[in-house]
């Protein structure tokens, strides 16, 4: 795995695949900064505004469906995806 970007841009819509991908390689930062907002109880407004770099004011539909799949996306890589976790780790 190359080295992730600190702040990448994100897409619309995170993948859906059931396998790893280059996205999600290049997202590892965005995934983990989700998951530590969701588990601070940040708003996701706040959240897709300061890590996915959407206004939810200007099109809070745009950010919130990429809110929500990211963060969705973010928890299958820690619990399906193994990213973040050692790939013998259970």
């Amino acid at each position: 795995m190359s080295k992730p970007s600190l702040d990448p841009d994100v897409a619309d819509v995170a993948p859906n695949e059931p396998a790893l991908t280059a996205y999600d390689e290049q997202h590892v930062v965005t995934y983990i900064r989700l998951l530590q907002a969701e588990g601070e109880g940040a708003s996701w407004r706040e959240v897709a505004q300061v890590v996915l770099h959407m206004d939810p004011e200007r099109e809070p539909d745009r950010a919130r469906a990429a809110y929500q799949s990211h963060l969705a996306r973010a928890k299958w890589v820690t619990e399906q995806g193994r990213l973040l976790r050692g790939t013998g780790s259970k």
